[in-house]
């Protein structure tokens, strides 16, 4: 019977052995808040459900240069957070082999609330989103197979996909759900406009008369609380001699889409120089200037524009000061959003964060 108790405690070893091996490591689910009059999120969350694991392998890929062929373009190096995750100062990046980007980098925040992608819209789903600047031969200019293989091969990338999904498989999908659990917690709200609105603060004079002119002169376009309606319009600027970019038109082949970008987000705008899709306007005054100056022609012109935007020297004083307001120094100093291990401390305020097996 001994021989029998023996073989009985090693099975039970080895049950415990492979229940331990195959046992999925604890997650902790980060809940996304939504700030309190913002509309819902159009990111599917059921999909892909935001863990610390997830959020920090994400973070990991956004600043590893070897996304890219030659190693030395991650996706911060286009996205940079003090520039609001946009690219500070020029107006178009630099790519792999000396070369650059066909046009200015967007500021990447609050995109759970974004429908659709790029400056034209050709990408319709966030997850998907990685994918065209890593094989862009004028971006990062690598292979998904090479890029899955340099993951494979670093045993730190796979102990981090086990933590985040559950095992050490590393693909496509998984790479691009994780970037997305990443930039889809960039929330910007918390500027002085928000505070304004929240009753935490108040706008000064200039604040105040900007965004009264502001309500009446821009919001057609810049819809409150994202300050964007998503929407893609011509504005009347001449197409690009070198670049030849037709916007929208290159995604729906229509020729009333000729020249019609996204309405960009005037959150953080004051960081987010130079502006338009090509970077042609280095400041808030540039733009400015273009609308009240402008008598654009054109079939596909927009209308509200189609005789530029009446404003005085006074107004664009007073609409500088308010959409300087904008800027929300909490979102581009958060630690939590820097490269992995720059931060010294959590911020104050804590995801709201609870294990799950």
């Amino acid at each position: 019977m001994k021989w029998i108790s023996t073989i009985l405690f090693v099975a039970l070893i080895l049950l415990v052995a492979i229940s331990w091996h195959d046992r999925k490591p604890a997650v902790h689910s980060i809940s996304f808040t939504v700030p309190k009059g913002w509309p819902q999120p159009v990111y599917d969350f059921k999909s892909n459900p935001i863990t610390e694991e997830g959020f920090q392998l994400g973070r990991k890929l956004f600043y590893d240069g070897r996304l890219s062929k030659d190693g030395n373009f991650a996706c911060a190096s286009c996205h940079q957070q003090f520039a609001a995750f946009a690219t500070y100062d020029h107006e178009l990046s630099h790519g792999n082999n000396n070369s650059f980007t066909r046009r200015n980098a967007p500021a990447l925040f609050n995109l759970a609330w974004q429908p659709e992608f790029m400056w034209d819209g050709g990408i319709n789903h966030l997850d998907a989103q990685p994918l065209a600047p890593i094989t862009d031969t004028n971006e990062m200019a690598e292979t998904i197979g090479n890029v899955i293989s340099k993951l494979k091969a670093d045993t730190g990338y796979r102990r981090m996909f086990k933590a985040a999904f559950g095992d050490e498989t590393i693909n496509t999908q998984r790479m691009t759900k994780a970037i997305s659990q990443f930039v889809v917690m960039l929330v910007s709200n918390n500027s002085k406009y928000d505070r304004v609105k929240r009753g935490e603060d108040s706008f000064n004079l200039p604040q105040r008369l900007g965004y009264q002119i502001f309500q009446k002169k821009c919001i057609g376009c810049h819809t409150e609380p994202l300050f964007t309606d998503y929407s893609y319009r011509n504005i009347g600027l001449p197409e690009d001699d070198f670049l030849h970019d037709k916007g929208r038109m290159k995604i729906t082949s229509k020729s009333s889409d000729s020249l019609k970008f996204k309405v960009p987000s005037l959150r953080n705008v004051a960081l987010s120089f130079p502006y338009s899709h090509d970077g042609r306007f280095y400041t808030l005054l540039d733009v400015m200037e273009f609308y009240r100056h402008s008598n654009p022609a054109g079939a596909s012109v927009d209308s509200s524009v189609k005789h530029g935007i009446p404003l005085s020297n006074f107004e664009i004083g007073q609409l500088t000061a308010f959409m300087k307001s904008l800027t929300d120094s909490a979102f581009i100093n958060n630690p939590r959003f820097a490269p992995p291990g720059f931060e010294t401390r959590m911020p104050a305020a804590q995801p709201d964060i609870h294990k799950s097996n």
